[in-house]
């Protein structure tokens, strides 16, 4: 059986891709990872063992510009330019994908909404099995929550029934991306699609997250399969640096925003609030490139480490709201402190603070008077009391079940 995974995004997408492909190996189907090839995914990959093809750039070069065309856009031009980027991530990644899908029996897709669509259209073409996954139950269509908000495609005012919202969902979607894959379409023979969402959805859907952290609720309107969150264990030791630091003094609060370019000053805040709190941090360099405000000892710098060997260390962990960072916090019984910035990290800083085992800051940019607030809920007693005890909840297993089933699914398919 051999297997192309497809993703196109950052760290967060491309890890969970990595190591459902690792387990898939482990039970003995010949796996193709197609990823943006930059050093650290390509990294990723040897370190699993997975044969990385690279997706049609590196996703870091090309984040930058396309926040650089962004920046430069009036309010009203950012649907075009979301128009735009997606004919040629469509196009681009189709001719990635192509010669990578030769010899396969299906294609998982996840990431960005062109980079699937260009892999269905890969599947249609090869005459493979499509499945789409995702991270995180709001994008997908259910009675329960209310779709995404584009630029320039607001919810319609005064609608609450999220079933004709997601009915809106259709339409903008076909607005947005519609042309670019139709006409993409059209330049291969073939013919259009009337709902590109559905088109690109499928039926079922995998769901990679877990089922404590993030519940799906049976919808109607497609089928989810919850499988928990796919983990790729990571056993390298922590920095020897690191390792003097922490153990030099009380747990610290770890501060990372991963592939979110917040602004310096978002880092600044983060350690003035935790030293008003007496307590030293670990801040992560990540994209926006943070680093400490000055010589003090109470603060240490890091870049790509093992974050499943440090959670369990530190007083806290301050992020973005990434589905990884959170469940790897969750798993290592961490009290958290999110500071959601885009996509899904809202509804992720609102599980944490629901559950009780952190808080939720109240929008992207934080002060030190309302990291302060956040921290004096996450260091409480009962939060790392309650952080603990949901710990053992959190199932590890989700890349396992993931490819167990896909394999079962292909085996009685006959492909």
């Amino acid at each position: 059986m051999r297997i192309l995974l497809s993703t196109y995004g950052s760290r967060g997408d491309v890890e969970p891709v990595v190591a459902l492909g690792a387990r898939l190996q482990a039970l003995g189907a010949e796996v193709r990872v197609s990823i943006p090839g930059d050093e650290e995914f390509a990294a990723l990959c040897a370190r699993a063992g997975v044969p990385l093809v690279p997706a049609f750039a590196p996703v870091r070069e090309w984040a930058k510009e396309m926040v650089r065309r962004r920046s430069s856009a009036s309010p009203e031009g950012l649907a075009a330019l979301i128009s735009g980027q997606a004919a040629e991530i469509v196009a681009r990644q189709y001719d990635a994908l192509m010669p990578a899908a030769e010899g396969c029996n299906a294609v998982v897709a996840l990431g960005l909404f062109p980079s699937c669509a260009a892999a269905r259209v890969v599947a249609e073409q090869r005459g493979m099995r499509y499945l789409l996954g995702t991270f995180c139950p709001i994008w997908l269509p259910s009675a329960h929550n209310r779709p995404h908000e584009y630029p320039s495609h607001p919810l319609p005012a005064g609608v609450t029934d999220n079933r004709l919202l997601w009915e809106t969902d259709i339409r903008t979607k076909n607005a947005l991306f519609g042309g670019a894959i139709n006409r993409h379409r059209a330049s291969l023979g073939l013919p259009p699609v009337a709902n590109v969402r559905d088109y690109v959805y499928g039926n079922p859907v995998l769901l990679a997250c877990d089922p404590t952290l993030g519940p799906w609720l049976a919808s109607d309107l497609i089928d989810a399969v919850q499988t928990g969150a796919w983990i790729l264990p990571d056993e390298r030791p922590l920095p020897e640096g690191l390792e003097a630091f922490l153990e030099a003094g009380p747990p610290p609060v770890y501060v990372g925003f991963g592939s979110i370019a917040v602004s310096r000053e978002a880092g600044r805040v983060a350690i003035e609030a935790i030293r008003a709190k007496g307590l030293r941090t670990v801040i992560a360099h990540g994209w926006a490139g943070l680093e400490p405000i000055d010589e003090r000892d109470d603060c240490f710098a890091v870049g790509d480490l093992n974050q499943q060997a440090l959670f369990g260390r530190v007083a806290a962990v301050m992020h973005h709201g990434g589905a990884g960072t959170t469940i790897t916090a969750a798993r290592a019984g961490a009290p958290q402190v999110v500071v959601p910035q885009i996509g899904d990290q809202p509804y992720w800083a609102g599980r944490v603070a629901e559950l009780g085992i952190g808080a939720a800051h109240d929008g992207p940019k934080p002060t030190v008077a309302t990291l302060s607030a956040a921290l004096a809920t996450a260091l409480a007693p009962e939060t790392r009391s309650r952080a603990a005890a949901l710990a053992g909840t959190i199932r590890g297993d989700g890349a396992a079940v993931a490819a167990r089933r896909l394999l079962d699914d292909l085996n009685q398919r006959g492909s």
